[in-house]
């Protein structure tokens, strides 16, 4: 069989290949190991290169904790206290975020009662959505990753914090994200009904402010 065959057809997996490649950690926010405080700002960011952001009425309540025991006590991000709902967000000082295709977030969480974590973004045109997938209660600290391209977004109210309706998956384009962050789109109700957040991972392309 001819060579030149061989070689549209290599030229087309490359081509594939390179569109399609897992795209490399974006960010990483491990609070810094300080003293507790309320409400968390930006000296408890670890990442210089982001910048923290709280929304709505209840976010003058969240706490950035953390216990002497037990020994492995994390140092989190914890809503108990919050009297409204909230949310949390991460806007990269250089870059957008493409999560678009491959694009993936983890975290470390632990949540309490009917509390459920939920991914936010905000796109580079303003809108706000928020995901269908949460992660919910658990005992203990727990590791979950999300597969962006499996999830389903609601517009938000960022005011209230609030779900307004779903979209269409050919109407939301990720691949220009300003803010990702996340909220639970309730009030907290102290260690049984809360949520925590000890880190947070975001696999994305860059793209330049």
């Amino acid at each position: 069989m001819k060579l030149s065959f061989f070689i549209p057809f290599l030229l087309i997996s490359v081509f594939t290949y390179s569109q399609e490649y897992r795209p490399d950690l974006f960010f990483r926010e491990d609070f810094k190991e300080i003293p507790a405080e309320i409400p968390v700002n930006q000296k408890h960011i670890a990442n210089d290169d982001l910048i923290l952001n709280l929304y709505g009425y209840g976010q003058d309540s969240l706490k950035k904790s953390h216990h002497a025991k037990p020994l492995d006590d994390p140092y989190y991000l914890w809503s108990g206290l919050c009297l409204d709902t909230w949310a949390v967000s991460f806007k990269h000082k250089k870059a957008f975020a493409d999560l678009s295709a491959s694009a993936k977030i983890k975290w470390r969480t632990k949540q309490a009662g009917f509390h459920k974590l939920r991914i936010l973004l905000k796109l580079a045109d303003g809108t706000w959505l928020v995901s269908d997938q949460s992660d919910d209660a658990s005992k203990d600290w727990r590791i979950r990753e999300f597969n962006l391209i499996d999830i389903n977004w609601w517009l938000l109210d960022i005011e209230t914090i609030k779900e307004i309706k779903p979209i269409p998956s050919d109407q939301v384009d990720l691949s220009k994200v300003d803010e990702i962050g996340f909220t639970d789109l309730m009030k907290g109700g102290m260690s049984n009904a809360c949520s925590r957040l000890d880190w947070i991972e975001v696999y994305a392309k860059p793209v330049l402010r």
